[in-house]
């Protein structure tokens, strides 16, 4: 783009990395309050499930044996989030121009993906049993049930109390509210074998859970896969944040418009924008950001310049008033007008 030229000149290239705030982006919830929820979490799932293994061996019950399991991955989604937070809250330096904030939905994506092929394996396995049930426990598999209920309400609880905007918190959270249905699904379960003698209900309860776990968990790759793949939030639409760009007084034409997600709840957009010559840039830019923050967009990138600036060159030779190779759609005040 072309070099920035004074106010009274023919044109101006205004970058504004907007922050509202004076760039608090804070939740509401300080990272040392989730590590806090968290460890708590962590102590309640870890004790409980080193039970829960031998119990369910002694009573042969696939259902108590896979919501072992499951705390399995309770325990690594939870060890994962911690990571990730401390990863996060590394201030960027080098080449890591936004730090290690995107850590949080790496580890969302590892927590999706192990609630799906963890679901793989259970289904298989309840499959199983289905076919050729072995007989079961059923008091010893009710009254584990119940006391991992008890235990992943607390833990439930406990994370509840982090911030769970961060896909990387709710990850968590996910497989704490997955299997805290497990062991529900397994208490009745367990009764219906004491009182009728229907081992296949431990098969059946743990295909209730298989597919509980698989909405958590392919909710989690989608939703984590938007942020990587740098696809707009599910709440703000481009398009409709285009027109209202060119809907701003003085403004001509906005292009090369980019809207996505640095981490959970940082939403960022860029913009090229060319406005009347006749304008002051620096006045329509802060109208600009006015309207974006309305959207919850802090993280802004606007590069503002008059209409028949030389914005690209070739030799002394101008092109056209905006770029050749602009990416998406061009939004005009003339068609906002229409």
């Amino acid at each position: 783009m072309s070099t920035p030229k004074d106010e009274h000149g023919h044109g101006h290239n205004d970058h504004s990395h907007g922050e509202t705030g004076h760039g608090d982006h804070s939740h509401g919830v300080s990272a040392d309050a989730d590590r806090r929820w968290l460890s708590l979490a962590l102590a309640l799932i870890g004790g409980f499930m080193a039970v829960e293994v031998v119990i369910g061996l002694i009573a042969r019950s696939l259902a108590l044996i896979s919501d072992a399991a499951h705390m399995l991955t309770d325990a690594a989604s939870i060890v994962l989030a911690l990571i990730a937070i401390r990863l996060a809250a590394r201030p960027a330096q080098g080449r890591y121009t936004y730090g290690l904030k995107r850590a949080e939905i790496l580890s969302a994506q590892a927590n999706g993906l192990s609630l799906v092929i963890l679901a793989g394996w259970l289904g298989y396995e309840s499959v199983r049993r289905l076919i050729d049930p072995p007989e079961v426990h059923g008091w010893l598999v009710v009254a584990t049930a119940l006391t991992g209920v008890a235990i992943n309400i607390a833990a439930a609880w406990a994370i509840s109390k982090a911030n769970r905007t961060s896909l990387n918190v709710q990850g968590a959270f996910q497989h704490i509210l997955n299997d805290l249905y497990a062991f529900i699904a397994t208490a009745i379960a367990g009764l219906v074998m004491v009182f009728t003698g229907f081992d296949r209900a431990d098969g059946i309860a743990t295909l209730i859970v298989v597919a509980l776990m698989l909405k958590a968990g392919i909710g989690l790759l989608r939703d984590s896969g938007r942020v990587l793949l740098e696809a707009a939030p599910a709440d703000l639409h481009p398009d409709t944040i285009g027109d209202q760009l060119a809907g701003v007084p003085g403004v001509v034409e906005v292009h090369d418009l980019h809207v996505w997600t640095i981490t959970s709840g940082q939403p960022a957009l860029s913009a090229h924008v060319l406005v009347d010559p006749g304008r002051d840039c620096h006045a329509v830019r802060g109208q600009l950001e006015t309207l974006l923050r309305g959207h919850q967009i802090s993280h802004t990138t606007l590069q503002v310049d008059h209409v028949g600036d030389d914005l690209l060159t070739i030799g002394q030779q101008a092109t056209a008033p905006h770029c050749d190779d602009a990416h998406g759609p061009v939004h005009s005040a003339e068609d906002h007008s229409h």
